[in-house]
């Protein structure tokens, strides 16, 4: 049963649409429409983020195909991204690009 999306092949992070508990399996369609599962490394409440995939510190966070912050620190696939583990970043929107 899919229980988490994603909205853009871009993405770095899901959304759950139910809540997950630590070890559960997350599944989601990607943008081909296949069925990935990922493990949930914590427990994770309802319409809050996840990691589809190893994210390096620094690296944007990517969602609806958006950066929306930086990862704090290493974040593992599977894990709840929240406002622990990422922090903002200001971008040059002026020479960004698209």
């Amino acid at each position: 049963m899919v229980n988490g999306m994603i909205i853009d092949a871009k993405d770095n992070v899901g959304v759950v649409i139910e809540p997950v508990k630590k070890g559960s399996k997350i599944v989601y369609l990607d943008s081909n429409k296949n069925v990935v599962e990922v493990s949930a490394v914590d427990d994770i409440k309802i319409y809050h983020k996840f990691a589809v995939k190893n994210i390096e510190e620094n690296q944007p966070i990517v969602k609806y195909g958006e950066h929306i912050g930086l990862a704090a620190y290493t974040i593992q696939q599977g894990s709840h991204v929240h406002v622990h583990n990422v922090k903002s970043a200001r971008e040059d929107l002026e020479h960004r690009e698209v």
